[in-house]
């Protein structure tokens, strides 16, 4: 259920399913081995070899060849026909050129052209490159998020001058953490997604013909700091699968069903080592008592999926981290209908089922020494003569009864058995996803996502891995008096109070009754899914909560 601001909607007939072939494109491509080693840039060379190529992390939509690399070479000693420097901005609101920096482009920034003022933008000419030079802010204020922000920017202006390959100059005094940002920002700016428009192939290419500009870089490099090689390749893995979690958010519910996101998760086990995955249809929902699931996925013809996914790399021990993520591939409402406007929109309803498993994804390709579960519920809502109706009560897998008082708050419907399941698997923390309720949008907007949970240690670890990667989050209060809200008339909880109250927090007090004792936390992602609008995602897709969920991973790793 997403209910109030962006929301609403009319339900349609589910889509004929798109040719078989676009899954094919999708199953093959997915399965591609990750090409990435971690090279040293020797003496002497002229540029940096690639440490990764994104196209391994192919779903067969948006994404395209990158390669990624780093060099402890100047910049003007790579291949690339453009390079990006940052400058800071001074006390008295000049700026300096970075040394080294071409005497025509330190000009510029000299006579006040090119400015530091944050996203600023000049363009230079020198030793047969173009130069972009970069306001970075004030030096004591720069950030790995304002490191993305510049990325973004250097980037566009990059589309705009047909820039095939783009190389980074590290900023002076910059660590690890900037250039990570840097390919990120880069990465996710380069992102379009194309594939449902005819002669797409071309649009989305990065070798153009004619006079058509190239919308894809075909390589970005990392120049300056000291073995950054692993901190690259890490990158543009979390970047890169970022990109695929927005390509399956932005795929239309007719092609990506509950059937095809299974298949996708299947696709990535026979791609990376140490990952297992198990689907799971009606029939195993049903056999696993997941009555609150079964409910959600009754009024649709198409095979809803439990989605579990285990990366349990040998030799590591260590709490298992649980992921949880709502997968409703097309949202209606159900019975309890949407109104009409927007409601395309409704196939963003699986993006935390979405960076559940690209998050895991690129968990495994990084091979980090953690262990991780992760579980998806997919499913549509729509309405026919076979869907939950309000009223019903249903009883979900730990025994709990629920009156379904409105069928468009169904997500903690499936989120409430995926918990348990997570619970019954081991899992010893667990985070789940979820776009919940418009109400974090009312109250948090897009700048934050809505944190709540049971356990003041995970909830921190959850906090500290939102300022790292950007994706921020704001922990709202769970008190016992909302959990008097939810209690039910009839069944032991209810799913959607009249009252209206707290709509936020009383979905995460509805989910909190499903953990049992285990520390849990509960991310409501419906501000920040879609539409974050920050200079890096801009509109559409925004594969929210990947690089999260992939930064607290971290903070596990034994």
């Amino acid at each position: 259920m997403l209910s109030g601001g962006r929301l609403g909607y009319r339900a349609e007939q589910a889509f004929p399913l798109f040719p078989s072939y676009i899954h094919a494109r999708m199953r093959v491509s997915a399965r591609r081995k990750p090409f990435f080693a971690f090279l040293r840039a020797r003496e002497g060379e002229a540029y940096a070899r690639p440490i990764y190529r994104t196209d391994a992390l192919s779903s067969g939509y948006g994404a395209d060849t990158v390669n990624v690399s780093w060099t402890a070479q100047m910049p003007q000693l790579t291949d690339a026909d453009t390079v990006a420097i940052g400058v800071f901005e001074g006390e008295d609101g000049g700026a300096a050129a970075p040394e080294g920096t071409p005497e025509p482009v330190a000009d510029l920034v000299r006579n006040g052209e090119a400015r530091g003022s944050l996203k600023s933008l000049g363009v230079g000419h020198a030793e047969d490159k173009r130069w972009l030079i970069v306001g970075l802010g004030k030096k004591d204020a720069f950030t790995p998020e304002r490191a993305r922000v510049a990325a973004a920017v250097a980037r566009e202006r990059a589309r705009e001058l047909s820039t095939r390959t783009l190389c980074w100059a590290l900023p002076s005094g910059s660590d690890a953490e900037a250039a990570q940002a840097l390919v990120e920002g880069t990465i996710l700016a380069d992102y379009t997604f194309e594939t449902f428009k005819s002669a797409a192939s071309e649009k989305q290419g990065t070798s153009g013909e004619g006079n058509s500009r190239p919308k894809r870089l075909d390589g970005l490099i990392v120049a300056g700091g000291a073995d950054l090689e692993q901190t690259v390749a890490h990158a543009a893995i979390v970047a890169g699968t970022v990109n695929e979690a927005r390509d399956l958010q932005n795929r239309p519910a007719n092609d990506l069903t509950p059937t095809a996101l299974g298949e996708y998760a299947r696709a990535l086990a026979s791609e990376i080592d140490a990952l297992d995955v198990e689907v799971e249809g009606r029939e195993g929902i049903l056999a696993r008592s997941m009555g609150a699931f079964a409910s959600v996925a009754q009024g649709s013809e198409q095979e809803p999926a439990l989605i579990t996914m285990r990366y349990e790399p040998e030799g590591v021990d260590g709490p298992l981290l649980g992921l949880v993520g709502k997968a409703v591939t097309f949202d209606s409402g159900g019975i309890s209908i949407k109104p009409g406007a927007k409601m395309a929109e409704m196939k963003f309803d699986m993006s935390g089922g979405a960076a559940v498993i690209c998050a895991i994804a690129a968990i495994a390709r990084m091979a980090l020494p953690v262990r991780v579960l992760g579980v998806v519920g997919a499913t549509e809502n729509l309405p026919s003569g076979r869907s939950v109706k309000p009223g019903d009560i249903v009883t979900a897998a730990n025994g709990k009864t629920i009156e379904v008082n409105n069928t468009d708050a169904e997500g903690r419907l499936v989120l409430s058995d995926c918990l348990c399941h997570a619970v019954s698997l081991g899992a010893e923390a667990i985070v789940d996803a979820a776009t919940l309720t418009g109400a974090v949008i009312i109250a948090l907007g897009s700048t934050y996502a809505g944190l709540m949970s049971n356990d003041d240690t995970l909830a921190a670890r959850v906090t500290e891995a939102g300022e790292r990667s950007g994706e921020i989050v704001w922990r709202l209060p769970l008190h016992e008096e909302y959990d008097e809200l939810i209690k039910g008339k009839f069944g032991d909880l209810d799913n959607a109070p009249e009252g209206r109250k707290a709509g936020t927090i009383i979905g995460g007090a509805f989910l909190s009754n499903f953990v049992g004792e285990v520390p849990w936390a509960h991310l409501d992602i419906a501000g920040s899914a879609w539409e974050l609008d920050r200079a890096y995602v801009g509109h559409g897709a925004s594969g929210y909560g990947v690089r999260l969920m992939v930064e607290l991973a971290r903070s596990y790793c034994a």
